[in-house]
């Protein structure tokens, strides 16, 4: 299955990677790969890896590469059908019973329940889609979404399609590329990993850690950008609770740059932790570290 009938699809991992590249997103070889594999074989992508080494990123770069809407689902514990397949707009449907009686009419059930009504969440959204190309439906930190959730996902990822029981059941006309993200807060389950292709991303080393920095904060030079990145890996390897992430080190440099820093000096660097490292107890750490780390 081709997500991209009019031909613009990457028809490599190269060309995934330049794409990524074009919308600067430094793709390493690996992710560019899964990518492809996931577009070509028309599987979705699951996409694993501690926070901030940018999965959702991905996501969104993958849509706009591909010139298609990025619909996106935020999970979170609690989360229901109707707010991620579909649910019924109650008040229009009141609102038209009320109607019908003023003009002392009788709706049927078939009336009320009918697409005129019907509210469409992410993924109804897109299984209904109708543009030229398929749309990425992103289901971002699907971990953080409760067991019972998984299994609505199943039906979905197997058929590409919803079942409403008042109307029947809605085939995606060209399936969606799907992206999942998980940070692994918890195991998902096997059926869920069965219907995915697999990418775990990892941190990225210093060397395109400081690409990434460079293009994303360009008012930083060439040293401070080297140094800072040395030091945002050492601070990874520390024992500290939230490990900065890439929007962290962008944030960082960033703030090192608006105070005029032009290399990594201490007072530089504790005035601008707020910016990396974002509990009391990871800034003390990182404090206690600085007395022997070479700075500069």
């Amino acid at each position: 299955m081709s997500p991209d009938p009019t031909g613009r699809g990457p028809g490599s991992a190269e060309e995934v990677r330049r794409r990524f590249d074009e919308h600067d997103y430094l793709a390493d070889t690996g992710t560019a790969t899964a990518v492809f594999l996931a577009l070509e074989l028309g599987l979705p992508l699951l996409l694993e890896g501690e926070p901030g080494v940018g999965k959702t990123y991905a996501a969104k770069v993958l849509a706009e590469s591909l010139g298609v809407p990025l619909i996106r689902l935020q999970c979170y514990e609690g989360l229901t059908a109707s707010e991620a397949l579909y649910d019924w707009n109650y008040q229009r449907q009141l609102l038209a019973i009320r109607l019908a009686e003023a003009q002392h009419e009788r709706l049927a059930e078939a009336d009320l329940f009918s697409t005129e009504f019907l509210q469409e969440r992410p993924i109804l959204r897109c299984v209904r889609y109708d543009g030229p190309a398929p749309p990425v439906l992103l289901i971002d930190e699907v971990d953080r979404a409760d067991d019972e959730f998984e299994a609505l996902l199943l039906e979905f990822l197997g058929e590409a399609s919803v079942t409403v029981p008042e109307l029947g059941t809605f085939t995606a006309r060209q399936p969606p590329v799907v992206v999942l993200t998980s940070n692994r807060t918890r195991e998902l389950h096997d059926a869920l990993r069965r219907r995915c292709l697999y990418h775990w991303l990892e941190y990225p080393p210093v060397a395109r850690t400081v690409e990434i920095l460079r293009r994303s904060v360009p008012a930083a030079n060439t040293a401070l950008v080297a140094s800072a990145a040395s030091f945002v890996g050492h601070v990874r390897g520390l024992d500290v609770d939230k490990p900065p992430g890439l929007a962290e080190a962008i944030n960082w440099v960033a703030a090192l740059a608006a105070l005029g820093a032009g290399e990594l000096v201490r007072g530089d660097v504790v005035a601008s932790l707020g910016a990396l490292v974002k509990t009391p107890d990871d800034r003390d750490l990182v404090l206690a570290a600085l007395d022997s780390y070479a700075l500069g």
